[in-house]
């Protein structure tokens, strides 16, 4: 599926994900979603005429408006002005239809409502499905229908559709209207989707203007240019992002298919908007400690201390199903959590989250230290599922496709795999950790992290370091093996500072030389390696947020200018797409006319593409 072809809107935990008609129907999918499961499988106006669909306009990220138009010769007849806005537990739905034409006008329009209840790994065809048809009930009179769930664990669901205009007639699923319009008149049709979720929390959002409030939307660097409307939409689509939970606000990773908090892009995230919002690293820190790992379990990776990568609130996920609810399998959401919480005082010097969630912190530590390195040599490392177990990540750190982790001969790496970047970010951690340690009054604990610190960059750079490669290696296999590749994931030493000065030139050198940088972007895998691919998901394509802390990195070693040519270069990509946003990745083809080549199902909004654009306004401060 062409993301980029889908109409998508979202509050909260709450999605609409449409064809290009602003239409969803059956047997794909789209649908109207919330906490992953489906209450909407068919939503479909129906028209006694053909109409064409002149315009699809989204002014804010939870509503959009549509203009169909029905033709006889080269003028409209009739028009249908349509306003669809999505709330945290409905859907609103108003069609204004008018007579443009001469003559009076009968119009028959029906709208076909189904719900079928499945899950998104049912939906998106990750798991199958045993559903039955879900039985519908009329109710208000002729005016609405409902639809009943019982899950396997017991909880109820319930999708109620009314319309608040007289129906001609309502036959199971099919509401028929029949407006007969005077020339120059108007008739109004009005819906409501109402979702009954009993996992639904009642928490209260952020506005669009109160986020937007505290946005650097008058930043100097975007002044009179065309950056500028990116940079507008990025805030918007930031708000969009936004789940509102009892912890508080934590971005989601991404719409449609990942609207739910994901460790690592959360985290990012939230490190990418402080200083201009503390709200989502607040809400992000609490979120993420209440669901930290307190025990062993190998069907959900999880260890003591160990931060979760993915939670999932579907029936396959409460169930067991599926090991998600939550799943635990990465090697950085621990390290990251640990260091956003520094960066959060650094920048608010409000140390009372700091001792609120010092168990949390320290947990994250001492698992760092123990199972983080299972082997004791000092260096983080996974142990991922079985390739095709079809349940966990094989893989484990962020460029997680099954075959992202490869030697110089393009065999995959075995065994548990050290990669380079999470290493920084143990480092990063460490001196995090240390500063945590210093606010409690502390200070011998918090320099025996930073010896820790020191101690890992010095053995790092012994164990990664390739002089024929002219770079650090991508990672280390089960045998201690590097993986001799050029690859991104060496702008990440950069930006958490593991790389000593003396070979930060040498970096930069290798991040711009020809085999990673296209001019877009930096590219996830050197062009001259064996399993090089500029349209695959971790082997050659670009990511924009990985670009980004690589260019954050180079701005931290004082390579300034080359960090703002990165910036401009994210910019550009964003500025040429229709919808002004920086996809989830990018073909790695190198820079030409037009925009860069799309990856085909690439997620839009994703939230550390947007984080990424407000995260390089500001090249002059270290991180």
């Amino acid at each position: 599926m062409d993301l980029s072809r889908n109409v998508v809107l979202k509050e909260n935990y709450t999605f609409f994900v449409g064809d290009p008609d602003v239409q969803v129907l059956p047997g794909g999918e789209h649908g109207l979603y919330n906490r992953d499961t489906r209450f909407l499988s068919r939503y479909q106006w129906i028209f006694d005429r053909t109409f064409q669909t002149l315009r699809v306009y989204s002014q804010t990220p939870d509503t959009v408006d549509v203009h169909y138009a029905a033709f006889t010769s080269s003028f409209q007849t009739v028009g249908i002005r349509r306003r669809t806005v999505v709330d945290a537990t409905s859907l609103v739905d108003e069609l204004v239809v008018e007579n443009t034409g001469t003559e009076p006008a009968s119009i028959t329009i029906a709208l076909e409502a189904d719900c079928d209840f499945a899950d998104m790994f049912e939906t998106r065809e990750w798991q199958g499905s045993s559903r039955g048809e879900i039985p519908v009930t009329p109710i208000d009179e002729g005016s609405g229908i409902r639809f009943r769930y019982i899950a396997e664990d017991g909880l109820g669901f319930q999708t109620v559709v009314v319309s608040n205009t007289p129906v001609h007639r309502l036959k199971g699923r099919r509401f028929e209207y029949l407006l007969d319009i005077q020339p120059s008149g108007s008739s109004t049709l009005s819906v409501r989707v109402r979702i009954e979720n009993p996992l639904e929390d009642d928490c209260r959002a952020v506005t669009y203007q109160g986020w937007r409030s505290t946005a650097p939307l008058g930043h100097a660097d975007m002044a009179d240019t065309g950056h500028q409307r990116v940079l507008e939409r990025a805030v918007d689509d930031l708000r969009a992002l936004l789940l509102f939970t009892p912890e508080g606000c934590v971005p989601a990773a991404g719409i449609p298919w990942f609207v739910c908090a994901f460790g690592r892009d959360s985290l990012l995230t939230a490190m990418f908007l402080l200083p201009w919002w503390r709200e989502p690293a607040e809400g992000t820190l609490r979120y993420l400690s209440r669901h930290q790992a307190v025990d062993y379990d190998e069907y959900r990776a999880s260890s003591p201390g160990k931060i979760f990568h993915e939670l999932r609130f579907g029936e396959l996920s409460r169930t067991g199903k599926v090991p998600f609810g939550p799943y635990y399998g990465t090697i950085d959401a621990t390290p990251l959590f640990v260091m956003l919480l520094a960066d959060l005082i650094r920048v608010t010097d409000d140390h009372s989250i700091v001792h609120e969630l010092r168990p949390a912190w320290e947990a994250a530590l001492v698992w760092l230290e123990k199972d983080g390195d299972p082997d004791g040599d000092g260096f983080l490392e996974y142990m991922g599922s079985a390739v095709g177990d079809g349940q966990g990540l094989p893989i484990q750190s962020w460029k997680d496709s099954d075959d992202s982790m490869s030697h110089a001969d393009g065999s995959l790496a075995e065994g548990p795999i050290a990669p380079c970047e999470a290493q920084g970010y143990a480092y990063r951690a460490l001196l995090s950790g240390a500063d945590l340690y210093d606010v409690c009054g502390e200070h011998s604990r918090a320099e025996a992290a930073r010896e820790r610190a020191r101690t890992l960059k010095s053995r790092f750079h012994a164990a990664f370091w390739l002089d024929g490669l002219g770079t650090y290696a991508m990672a280390l296999d089960g045998d201690k093996r590097a993986l001799a590749v050029k690859s991104s994931n060496v702008g990440h030493l950069l930006w958490t500072g593991i790389v000593p000065e003396s070979h930060s030139q040498a970096v930069r050198d290798a991040l711009f030389d020809s085999d990673l940088w296209t001019g877009w972007g930096f590219r996830t895998l050197g062009r001259g390696e064996r399993r090089y691919n500029p349209v695959s998901y971790h082997n050659g394509s670009v990511w924009p947020h990985d670009t980004a802390i690589a260019a954050k990195g180079l701005a931290r070693y004082g390579f300034v200018d080359e960090a703002v040519r990165v910036r401009t270069a994210l910019y550009d990509i964003a500025a040429g797409q229709s919808d002004l946003r920086l996809p989830e990745l990018v073909a790695g083809y190198d820079r030409s006319a037009g925009p860069p080549i799309p990856y085909p199902v690439a997620c839009r909004p994703q939230a550390w593409d947007s984080g990424a654009l407000i995260y390089l306004l500001d090249l002059n401060t270290a991180t």
